[in-house]
């Protein structure tokens, strides 16, 4: 019976990562387990389509429904922009939203620095529901599907990680932890997994909120998991990089931070037996997933803290150097980049022919193919 739940699970699973369409980039990692890859083709060379200038700094990143890119701002605006690069409706909060938001059905999730979830229509920008927890929430909300039974989730300050009903708002369930929540939390087969700063990594039922299994990394988990399998990947803010299996509940391996290592606040992308990650040292880093090996690493000239993404071979992702760069995954060696003029801490949104990511100075880029 166990096994059965177990692939119906997966199954949902894979039919909400399929939301990840030519037009439908729904959570800014591209699908719930936040493994950060696409299966579109990246430009080989990408061309500014054009700059959405909003006007006020954003630290979120772009989700992407019907054509439609959605992101939050630091003064409290959700904003919706064509596929042209034109305003389509505003929504203000009031308080900074520099979580990502995440599209499910018609809504859009969003978490605030007030720490109120709230659900926005994503055809008229009006407010459905909003959910009040105790604290700022600064992580991206996911969602879990079995069956019927839906729940968004979203982790917060106030040492909860919090699931309420898509529809109502209603309050579901909620998992105690003994210190602050500021990652998404992944979603993958029956399990949600998440870390947070009390240095474990807990492993809940969607449908209870029941914790069943912890690891105990003892350091502050600033980001978030990335999910494959039985296996969960992510870095902690000394600097010290992780490969654990959630079955046996062990490190399977760990690369050990060097004088210079910064905190890691990048989730990591996967693909094949690669992982890669950034760090504040300004170096993006591509493991063996198995062994933890280095196959390569790439120098910016900044602080790396976004999340990159991965599609066909090539690796998309921005700096706090102000460029946005496109690697090949063999090899790490530069293929593209462009410089925005201000700082990139986004993760980009793939979707055919084309990628979107935000610059902190509040703009959207649209680079696609060449006309």
């Amino acid at each position: 019976m166990r096994l059965f739940f177990s692939i119906l699970f997966l199954i949902l699973s894979l039919l909400l990562s399929a939301q990840n369409s030519a037009t439908g980039w729904p959570l800014f990692r591209g699908q719930s387990d936040l493994s950060g890859k696409s299966t579109f083709d990246l430009p080989a060379t990408p061309v500014l389509q054009w700059s959405f200038v909003s006007g006020e700094g954003t630290k979120s990143s772009p989700v992407v429904s019907d054509g439609v890119i959605f992101f939050g701002s630091e003064k409290g605006t959700l904003n919706a922009v064509t596929s042209e690069g034109k305003a389509k409706w505003k929504f203000s909060a009031g308080n900074p939203l520099d979580a990502p938001p995440m599209i499910s059905g018609n809504n859009i999730f969003i978490g605030g620095s007030d720490g109120i979830l709230r659900a926005v229509d994503k055809l008229t920008g009006k407010l459905n529901w909003s959910y009040k927890t105790e604290n700022q929430i600064v992580g991206s909300a996911n969602i879990w599907i079995s069956g019927k039974k839906t729940g968004v989730i979203v982790g917060s300050y106030d040492y909860y990680l919090h699931c309420v009903d898509p529809s109502s708002g209603k309050l579901l369930w909620k998992v105690e932890t003994d210190n602050y929540l500021n990652g998404t939390p992944s979603v993958a087969g029956d399990k949600i997994v998440f870390g947070g700063c009390d240095g474990i990594i807990r492993v809940a039922d969607p449908l209870t909120g029941k914790e069943k299994d912890t690891v105990n990394i003892g350091v502050y988990i600033a980001a978030s998991p990335s999910i494959s399998g039985d296996y969960a990947y992510f870095g902690d803010y000394d600097g010290t990089f992780y490969g654990i299996n959630l079955v046996s509940k062990k490190v399977i391996w760990k690369v050990l931070p060097s004088d210079q290592t910064g905190a890691t606040l990048a989730i990591p992308a996967l693909s094949g037996n690669a992982v890669v990650v950034g760090n504040e040292d300004k170096y993006l880093y591509c493991y063996n997933n198995l062994t933890g090996k280095l196959i390569w690493k790439f120098r910016t000239n900044g602080r790396i803290t976004g999340s990159a993404v991965i599609a066909n071979g090539r690796v998309i992702f921005g700096s706090m150097d102000g460029n946005v760069y496109m690697l090949g995954m063999a090899d790490g060696k530069k293929l593209w980049s462009f410089n925005t003029g201000s700082p990139v801490s986004s993760s980009p949104a793939v979707i055919k022919d084309r990628f979107y990511i935000l610059s902190e100075d509040g703009r959207l880029h649209a680079f696609g193919i060449k006309k």
